[in-house]
């Protein structure tokens, strides 16, 4: 006679093979965990290491799961991250109640290879992104342009790109510090590095890399930007075939057919936006809703994630895995998208609830895919030039540096076909 059992022991029985026999640890990524953002570090040497490791997406604020190792462990004791060791039928009871929820097993396949596309130079700012990755010990090597023009960002799994202007305009800080050392010194040092590389303006020498890393992203790489990176990036896309840069920057005037000229199938994530290229005018167009730097500026607001399956679009999940669902708003040159000249095919991650500001967006180009998070600095709601940097030890909990951290370590999760 043959026995019949219960759907739900024969389902808890394949959750059970599928488990590994040895003991797992769980690094929680909720509201127990002492260190968020070293947790990410800790993660990032074990794949390094070799040593399996999922990540567990919407189970417990998006916990990490790796196999037993004394190496791993000692890591974890020695950077004061929280973890818990699962024996095998625990962990096969974590699977068990993921199943049944809006949570998936991804699994981490490699450490991968970062780039921060940043000035050698030093200058009055820092970098979320730097500072994030240098406190959660993940190693990257620094590019600019002669680097990306050469080809070096072929090395490369993930590239973030440092607050950067791509229009060649300095950020347009003229007005307010065209007489400031630094100032003086970053304009005379881009003039002489364009002219090293071949190029009669900044600006053109800002497309020209530009387009570089349009072609990491459309070869299959993953590109992360905040702040000024995002919309200037864009804008020089747009304007390759004419000139939005006056006088005080690159010697010549603004092309009075411009906007004409505008080519919004060139661009990364925004379409049909105006340019503003009045050079005292601190800002650049109308992508940006805050413009911190004009008169009329509009103070930063908590925006909130957004929510999907991770069972059906796990992408997405991964890039917004926090223990907050509210992140605390912080400005910088490019704060709040305008969701008006935000493309259709763009998926909007996180956004001011009832308004127009969408703080945090990810989308496809190619074979690679691409992550703007606005503002500058997670803990610092405003951060001014020549502000001390960040300490980390003192937001070892923050979530909007999660948010960073998220985009650093997806290159790493399996990529899988969606689901239909």
């Amino acid at each position: 006679m043959q026995m019949k059992f219960p759907k739900i022991l024969i389902g808890l029985f394949i959750i059970a093979s599928a488990v590994s026999s040895q003991a797992m640890i769980l690094i929680p990524m909720d509201e127990t965990q002492t260190d968020h953002l070293k947790a990410y570090g800790v993660v990032y040497r074990a794949l390094k290491a070799g040593v399996k490791s999922w990540w567990l997406l919407n189970y417990r604020g998006g916990s990490f799961a790796i196999d037993e190792s004394e190496k791993v462990a000692t890591d974890i004791l020695e950077h004061g991250v929280s973890m818990e060791t699962l024996s095998p039928a625990q962990y096969a009871d974590v699977l068990s109640q993921m199943q049944g929820g809006n949570m998936e097993k991804v699994a981490l396949e490699k450490a991968p290879k970062v780039a921060v596309y940043t000035p050698p130079e030093n200058l009055p700012w820092d970098d979320a992104v730097t500072l994030a990755m240098t406190y959660a010990e993940i190693p990257f090597d620094k590019v600019y342009d002669k680097e990306v023009l050469e080809g070096d960002l072929k090395k490369y799994d993930w590239l973030h790109l440092h607050h950067e202007d791509f229009t060649g305009q300095y950020s347009k800080f003229y007005a307010a510090y065209a007489f400031a050392p630094w100032y003086v010194k970053q304009k005379a040092d881009m003039e002489i590095l364009a002219k090293s590389l071949g190029f009669t303006k900044v600006s053109e020498l800002k497309k020209a890399v530009a387009v570089s890393i349009r072609s990491f992203v459309e070869n299959g790489g993953f590109m992360f930007a905040m702040c000024s990176a995002t919309n200037t990036i864009d804008i020089a896309l747009a304007s390759l075939g004419t000139d939005i840069v006056d006088a005080p920057f690159d010697g010549d005037g603004v092309d009075p057919d411009y906007a004409r000229k505008l080519d919004f199938s060139q661009t990364f994530a925004f379409e049909n936006f105006h340019i503003e290229t009045n050079p005292m005018a601190g800002w650049f167009d109308d992508i940006d809703v805050n413009r911190v730097n004009s008169p009329n500026r509009i103070p930063a607001k908590d925006f909130e994630l957004q929510q999907f399956s991770a069972k059906l679009d796990p992408t997405p999940v991964m890039l917004t895995q926090n223990h907050e669902q509210f992140i605390p708003g912080f400005c910088g040159l490019t704060t709040s998208f305008n969701k008006d000249v935000i493309k259709k095919s763009i998926v909007i991650l996180g956004m001011v609830p009832g308004t127009k500001m969408v703080n945090y967006i990810h989308g496809v180009r190619g074979k690679g895919q691409f992550a703007f998070l606005g503002g500058h600095d997670p803990e610092d709601y405003s951060h001014l030039v020549g502000n001390p940097k960040t300490i980390l030890e003192q937001h070892r909990n923050s979530p909007g540096y999660r948010l960073i951290l998220n985009n650093v370590l997806f290159p790493a999760a399996e990529k899988k076909e969606h689901k239909t």
